[in-house]
């Protein structure tokens, strides 16, 4: 059997993967330990990550007339394709934070749909956040005020008379709170009253005393 009759399987492999996958990176993983790279692909593998060493001839095959024909120039040395169909920043996330530790692994460069990133552009891409974190964060931000509603409504609950409603209990908590105020307007308004009525007869007596002197004259 020819040699290019055996190559056509794997070629034709990485060519539906890529065809199917939305973001890909290309990695050289000389110098990583066997369990360096046990590690590297169950943290890929976790994160739905596919990941595998091809030869650059075969890549390159199935990458020409696609997107990915941009990484042929980084296609020297051992080489090993990391592919993403769903997080496009995962597979960049997961290399990029295994590098940090193993710096053996050297990322070359990747396509995010469609698009050509260098070295530099795959570190920027590591740190955008997952959907699971950024759905993590939104969760986060609503929890809050959504516990403290239902804390009040639990209380109102815990409130409301047997047979009654919400609104009964907020009534029947109503004149506790209001009862102070109307004691206060009362004693406001009963001395400002007082003093008026105290002196209206003085006003009155002279008029009464003055009438009865002209009828004796």
């Amino acid at each position: 059997m020819a040699k290019v009759e055996l190559k056509a399987p794997i070629v034709d492999e990485i060519a539906e993967r890529i065809k199917t996958a939305h973001a890909a990176v290309l990695v050289d993983h000389r110098g990583l330990t066997v369990e360096q790279d046990t590690q590297l692909r169950r943290q890929l593998r976790e994160a739905g990550v596919t990941y595998k060493v091809y030869k650059n001839t075969m890549m390159r095959r199935a990458f020409e007339g696609t997107d990915y024909a941009e990484l042929d120039k980084l296609l020297e040395g051992p080489s090993a394709l990391a592919l993403s169909e769903e997080d496009v920043t995962a597979p960049a996330r997961v290399l990029v934070k295994f590098a940090k530790t193993a710096t053996q692994l050297e990322i070359k460069g990747a396509i995010i749909e469609g698009t050509f990133y260098d070295v530099k552009g795959v570190e920027e891409l590591a740190k955008v956040p997952s959907r699971e974190e950024l759905l993590g964060r939104l969760f986060g931000s609503w929890k809050s005020p959504i516990s403290n509603i239902a804390r009040v409504l639990n209380q109102i609950a815990e409130k409301t008379p047997e047979g009654g409603t919400a609104k009964d209990a907020v009534v029947e908590a109503a004149p506790a709170a209001e009862a102070p105020a109307e004691e206060k307007a009362e004693e406001a308004a009963a001395p400002a009253e007082a003093p008026a009525a105290e002196e209206a007869p003085a006003a009155e007596a002279p008029a009464a005393e003055e009438t009865k002197t002209e009828e004796e004259n």
